[in-house]
């Protein structure tokens, strides 16, 4: 399937800072592409720390169950990542499948099967053909080690361009790098999405208070973007640390989650996966228009992120925005449809700068016109206040056009 870059993606891939003590490898299956790696591997120092967050999905993939029992240990070696077939709904082969191919990276590496991370996205249902995928696998280890761009082009199904952010801090005058690659393009709509994110620092920390810095991350980040309103079987988040940047003994581990310096190395994190999820919701199946729905007035945070999501999910919202039609009685339907709290009578809703309904009635000076001019723009903004409370939350979308219609009837073909 070949398909244009999307009109949305940045202009380039980020130039990203060295982080140490990891080394990455890509390789070509031919399992599913036959013309492009589709195997990336990384190896990391000793004591490297792991943290991570998983699909809420009741239908889990072989390799998120696998990984989410490695995660309680804490530590990784390496990660073992294939694009085109997810090893998903594939019953208990599909398990043995996913521990043969940990134990064959293991063993190569002489490293323990618990500190090996497997990920898989692509068509689910179909078993991995174990012969070419571990052939890769030992090429990706045997080759030069590659970059991020190319380690992001090697995870990648339907996207049309490589995710990849980054960020460089002074730690105690010592420069501290945080990067993330990430591939998703169809299936999203977290709590999280068929989405993969892989962030790397050198930084020194210990791994629950890493843990604890990736599930705040997460709500604003993979958490607060949909594409399509669709969760996928194997969405995964996982973050290493290898510590490397802060060896010398006159620059202290973070010590705990009230270590001052820490503020600054969350900042950038977040930075990183807010990036990355963008990032994503920009290469939308089809996507035109990027579309921020940012609720506010509402009793809880919680409240707010359902009516945005609900609005953003709506189909009948995402083909006019598609069509530049500012048919705001799509979004009051969607608004009704969560029963949440709101007051009809209070609720304001404005399209960019153009005020569309105020205290329950269209605006008295509300253009049709002019609010039909700023949907053709490439970036979109809804806002909406219920009135009620001083809560409020956000959730990235992108418009919903005739081409994600064909990328996903051709999917497989």
């Amino acid at each position: 399937m070949n398909l244009k870059k999307s009109p949305l993606a940045p202009e380039n891939f980020p130039k990203l800072p060295l982080v140490k003590g990891m080394l990455m490898g890509t390789a070509r299956s031919q399992v599913k592409y036959k013309k492009r790696d589709d195997i990336l591997t990384i190896i990391f120092e000793k004591n490297t720390s792991v943290a991570g967050s998983f699909t809420q999905a009741q239908i889990i993939a072989a390799p998120v169950l696998f990984c989410k029992k490695n995660l309680k240990s804490g530590k990784a070696k390496a990660l073992v990542v294939n694009a085109g077939i997810a090893n998903s709904f594939t019953g208990k082969k599909g398990e043995e499948n996913t521990k043969k191919l940990a134990s064959f990276t293991s063993k190569f590496l002489s490293c323990r099967q618990k500190d090996v991370y497997t990920c898989s996205t692509g068509v689910i249902g179909e078993q991995i053909p174990l012969r070419p995928t571990m052939k890769a696998i030992k090429s990706s280890f045997q080759e030069k080690p590659v970059s991020f761009e190319s380690a992001a082009k090697a995870i990648m199904t339907t996207d049309t361009f490589p995710k990849g952010s980054g960020k460089t801090i002074k730690i105690d005058g010592k420069d501290i790098s945080i990067v993330g690659i990430a591939k998703g393009s169809g299936m999203i709509s977290p709590n999280m999405a068929t989405m993969l994110a892989f962030i790397f620092t050198d930084a020194a920390i210990d791994q629950k208070i890493f843990q604890t810095l990736i599930n705040l991350g997460l709500r604003n980040s993979f958490n607060a973007i949909t594409v399509d309103g669709d969760t996928s079987t194997n969405d995964t988040v996982l973050a290493f640390a290898t510590g490397k940047a802060m060896e010398n003994e006159k620059i202290k581990p973070f010590s705990g989650i009230g270590d001052a310096r820490l503020r600054k190395f969350r900042e950038a994190l977040e930075y990183v996966m807010n990036d990355l999820a963008l990032q994503i919701v920009r290469d939308g199946e089809g996507a035109q228009k990027l579309v921020e729905i940012k609720v506010s007035g509402a009793v809880s945070s919680a409240s707010a992120k359902k009516v945005a999501r609900s609005v953003a999910n709506s189909p009948l919202v995402k083909t006019a925005i598609a069509g530049s039609d500012p048919n705001w009685g799509r979004i009051i339907m969607a608004i009704g449809k969560t029963k949440e709290n709101f007051s009809e009578k209070k609720i304001k809703i404005k399209i960019g700068k153009n005020l569309v309904i105020y205290k329950g009635s269209l605006a008295k000076r509300y253009s049709e016109r002019r609010t039909k001019k700023y949907m053709k723009n490439n970036s979109i903004l809804i806002e909406i206040d219920l009135g009620v409370g001083d809560s409020q939350s956000s959730i990235w979308t992108c418009d919903l056009t005739e081409k994600y219609i064909k990328i996903n009837a051709d999917y497989r073909s």
